[in-house]
């Protein structure tokens, strides 16, 4: 049984990779880069420059660091991973997956987002009795969703606000559940209200950096049997240059390798 389980999940991930690859003939093998949610619209913003930059176009694959973990682990054909964290790019490579330790491209914040407007946001707002549900990302998969429990653990908020919280498999989710009504708040990826595509929708507050463990992400290069994808090292160059710090920037990130201090 455990054997026909790993070959669906594989059979799974390829079917992934497929859609979005929109399976290209073997003699155009694209660059496949498996990207954790809260990077999902600068990862679209670091593809164009890319793009603009080489004339090579990366295909991404998004979902939550720790899913994206286990699609490897199974098999994925993934060229790149770009992380939440720093924890499972490092596993993969002590599993022998990737070609060297992560490296830390960027540093996330985290915030509170809510479309309600007649109010200002506030981490007390979450204890009201109108505050019914409260989207956090599964702690478990996700290092955001283990971020906004220790907001919640040291602000003393925890036990008030614990049954009235959502789990999301991702950042991502948590912004569907926020848009659709489903949650009054979220805490979301600063990098997420940032985006053009989320601006100007509701209202959302940073939260102190110094009341979470610090969000450092990394990205490795994935070994494959096929061997290394020939634009990937190009990818990786790109992804820890002074254009991509300065997208990275933009979407709300801190980027300490590159001599920013916490803003």
């Amino acid at each position: 049984m455990c054997r026909i389980a790993k070959i669906k999940n594989i059979l799974r991930c390829l079917v992934i990779v497929c859609v979005v690859t929109g399976c290209k003939p073997p003699g155009e093998p694209a660059l496949i880069i498996a990207t954790s949610a809260n990077m999902q619209f600068a990862m679209e913003a670091l593809s164009s420059g890319f793009y603009e930059e080489y004339g090579i176009q990366p295909q991404i694959v998004c979902g939550s660091s720790g899913k994206l973990t286990a699609q490897i682990r199974a098999g994925a054909p993934f060229d790149i991973f770009i992380s939440a964290d720093m924890v499972y790019p490092l596993a993969l490579y002590k599993d022998g997956l990737a070609e060297s330790e992560p490296l830390e491209y960027a540093r996330g914040q985290l915030a509170l987002w809510t479309l309600t407007e007649d109010s200002l946001v506030t981490l007390d707002n979450l204890c009201y009795a109108g505050t019914q549900y409260i989207a956090i990302a599964n702690p478990q998969t996700a290092p955001y969703g283990k971020a906004a429990i220790q907001i919640l653990e040291n602000y003393g908020i925890w036990d008030k606000v614990e049954s009235k919280l959502v789990y999301a498999e991702s950042i991502s989710q948590v912004s569907q559940f926020v848009l659709s009504g489903a949650a009054d708040y979220g805490f979301i990826a600063r990098s997420i209200v940032s985006s053009p595509e989320v601006a100007g929708k509701g209202c959302w507050i940073s939260l102190d950096s110094t009341m979470y463990a610090p969000i450092r992400q990394g990205a490795v290069l994935l070994k494959k049997k096929d061997g290394k994808h020939p634009d990937s090292k190009l990818f990786m160059k790109f992804l820890f240059s002074d254009h991509a710090g300065a997208i990275l920037k933009n979407y709300g990130y801190i980027v300490p390798h590159r001599g920013e201090e916490d803003e």
